[in-house]
């Protein structure tokens, strides 16, 4: 069996100019890089802006399972199947980070006949993306620290320092660290810590930012630090705003690349939906829309992390209204969802999946909350017995769903035809009702608990003393009307990981509260969740190599 990366390196790719012209764009708006890849200029969006626009569909899933449920293969080839109904498409997706490229989750180009492509050059570096945004976010940190070196005239409280470095790696070693030490030259001594890139607020902004000057407000808002008063100190303050986005100008423009069948993909942004909220860029995702009849994106991880920020971060912020969404589960994580190890799950067994496939069960309530109508589809596996696949056919459609098999990382388009065709007959026969969860209104403690009780199916909240402190006085600053983004585990409905299928009877911990004043959002830290991963035993980067001919091998 042929491994993604030969499957992605074996296909002969279209010029990415011949790529776009599909969607009505000329190469003059295209910024190459090099022949597959090219980001769209500056004066694209004044030429479409008035085009009327298409329909949005969200895919997103349930809680992920180590079978692997592959949200974006199927995202990747619902586009293709649109295109093989003639249907004017284009997917609006996340770029990946390297930390889980090099850990144990691996890429996001899809996988098998649903793949984008150059898959390899997506996965590592892509068009230098990421590494603008750990560039901006660790010169922010280094006139930080400089400030207070020569003289500290914003009367910074080094105790009350809120901005950490980034580095888009899964390095645990960084969490805690200190700088300063050696003389006194060498700085002011005090505790630090780094996040991976995709949870810098820099990587919320650069995808809730619409252009240049609306990144550069947002920028200027970010708090650093608070001063010997309590007084919030941001990056204006410390007048970085102007080199940060010399850094992010190309960073802003979104990306094209393609499917292996051709399918245009907008490829823009990546923050995670564990620890930050996991959308891709609403520039892209707008523009999108002005440039396809369907659009279809994706937020990360499971419908109670990925679709709820999506809905309620960025569709709020945004104006944007879905049109569909498609949950994507298998059989595999039904069953062990229902307590069946990894190594049985291949294995018919219609109690385990009967008893797990209350954690579909949930994530189709949760969505119908928010007034979009569903199709659930199954990744097939050539394992999956008709019993099986027929008895949650019926149980979907019994509430309210539709519902189709998709086998596109077998087949490609060919395989996603059925999902596509379900998928069509919403966007043309049903009307979305897309309301968010809670209103700006709530408190921050009642946007916390609407959605503990309501999404994860808590019983209640608890707080530590920190994060009521740091609640009183972001409600205190004027920011109690921005959404919550919690940060949770993404294995479990609950803040535990270890309680798989529909858990009851729990509360969630919130361990640590932030402000992020530049993207606009209130994270909430749930449970012991870590802004910086670490890499597992035998880490994906052992078996990646590049082989004499200059082709990078052992990339899933």
């Amino acid at each position: 069996m042929k491994t993604d990366i030969q499957i992605a390196q074996e296909t002969k790719m279209e010029l990415i100019k011949n790529v776009a012209a599909r969607l009505d764009i000329q190469e003059d708006d295209l910024e190459f890089y090099g022949k597959y890849k090219a980001k769209f200029s500056d004066e694209l969006w004044e030429k479409i802006k008035d085009r009327p626009d298409g329909k949005l569909v969200l895919v997103t899933a349930v809680n992920p399972t180590p079978a692997g449920e592959g949200k974006t293969t199927i995202s990747v080839g619902l586009g293709e199947a649109m295109g093989v109904l003639n249907k004017k498409a284009v997917l609006a997706l996340r770029e990946p980070s390297l930390g889980p490229c090099f850990g144990i989750k691996g890429g996001a180009a899809g996988g098998g006949y649903a793949q984008l492509i150059p898959m390899e050059e997506l996965n590592l570096h892509f068009t230098g993306d990421f590494h603008a945004i750990t560039s901006a976010n660790n010169l922010l940190a280094a006139m930080l620290d400089n400030h207070i070196h020569q003289g500290n005239a914003l009367r910074i409280d080094t105790n009350q320092i809120v901005w950490k470095r980034c580095l888009d790696m899964n390095d645990r070693a960084l969490r805690n660290i200190v700088v300063g030490l050696g003389a006194k030259a060498d700085g002011v001594v005090r505790e630090d810590h780094f996040v991976i890139s995709v949870a810098s607020e820099i990587m919320a902004i650069l995808c809730l930012a619409n252009d240049l000057n609306d990144l550069k407000e947002m920028l200027g808002r970010i708090i650093v630090a608070y001063n010997y008063d309590g007084e919030p100190v941001t990056a204006k303050d410390l007048k970085a705003v102007g080199s940060m986005a010399a850094l992010l100008k190309d960073a802003i423009k979104p990306n094209m690349i393609q499917t292996l069948e051709h399918t245009p993909a907008i490829v823009h942004g990546g923050p995670f939906a564990n620890i930050a909220h996991g959308c891709n860029s609403v520039r892209a995702t707008k523009m999108a829309l002005k440039m396809a009849d369907i659009v279809i994106t994706e937020a990360g991880f499971g419908a109670d992390l990925g679709a709820e920020k999506f809905f309620d971060i960025k569709c709020r912020k945004a104006g944007l209204t879905p049109s569909a969404v498609v949950l994507v589960s298998t059989v595999k994580a039904m069953k062990y969802n229902g307590g069946v190890a990894k190594k049985d799950l291949p294995e018919k067994n219609m109690e385990a999946l009967k008893k797990g496939i209350v954690n579909l069960e949930k994530h189709i309530e949760n969505l119908q909350k928010y007034g979009v109508p569903i199709v659930v589809t199954l990744n097939k596996y050539v394992t999956d017995s008709e019993e099986e696949l027929t008895y949650i056919k019926d149980f979907c459609e019994s509430r309210g769903c539709e519902f189709a098999l998709a086998e596109v990382w077998e087949h490609g388009g060919q395989g996603g035809v059925e999902l596509a065709n379900k998928v069509l007959n919403i966007l043309e026969n049903k009307e979305s009702n897309f309301k968010v969860l809670y209103p700006d209104e709530y408190t921050l403690k009642q946007k916390i608990e609407t959605i503990s009780k309501e999404i994860y199916g808590a019983d209640g909240v608890t707080y530590s003393a920190a994060a009521e402190k740091a609640l009183a006085r972001i409600e205190a600053m004027g920011m109690g009307n921005l959404p919550v983004c919690m940060a949770k585990n993404q294995y479990s409905l609950s803040d535990d990981p270890k309680k798989l299928g529909r858990p009851t009877g729990f509360t969630v911990n919130i361990r640590e509260v932030y402000v992020s004043a530049g993207a606009g959002f209130v994270v909430a830290i749930t449970g012991t969740i870590m802004t910086m991963p670490g890499l597992p035993k035998v880490p994906a980067a052992e078996a990646i190599d590049v082989d004499d001919d200059g082709n990078i091998v052992g990339l899933f």
